[in-house]
């Protein structure tokens, strides 16, 4: 079964009812899927390149390094020659909600006290002694 977005481009209707412009900003969730749609936005298109932001720099290195892949996923939904190539763009605002969302690094609120013998840890007193037995035979 063909997609919609073939049979729209193959109509001709006129006027341009739909942009290649739309049609790739439209297929770029279904092209890279949910998780990676989740952190970028397909924004518009220069010619053939359609400029996607994304959220932080490793965002962008990640995507660049998957761009064929994701090229070809775009070719077969909407159809070759509408989008020949991608630029990702780091947007200000999206690292601003990106920051906020992180978290910092929880802290323990009560240094946990220093274990001078790993026996200790143990805490079936029968078994701390034949641990502290076995580990003095050991080293002897």
């Amino acid at each position: 079964m063909e997609r919609a977005s073939k049979l729209i481009q193959r109509l001709r209707l006129p006027g341009e009812t739909i942009t290649g412009e739309e049609l790739a900003c439209s297929a770029w969730a279904d092209s890279v899927g949910k998780k990676i749609a989740e952190h970028t936005r397909a924004a518009r298109m220069v010619r053939t390149r359609l400029i996607v932001e994304v959220e932080d720099r490793i965002w962008q290195r990640q995507l660049f390094g998957l761009s064929r892949q994701i090229l070809a996923n775009l070719a077969e939904r909407i159809g070759p020659g509408i989008v020949d190539d991608l630029e990702f763009r780091i947007m200000p605002w999206q690292a601003e909600v990106v920051a906020v969302a992180r978290k910092e690094p929880q802290r323990a609120e009560h240094a946990a006290p220093a274990v001078t013998d790993e026996a200790e840890l143990i805490a079936d007193p029968v078994l701390r002694h034949l641990y502290k037995a076995s580990r003095q035979r050991a080293g002897a």
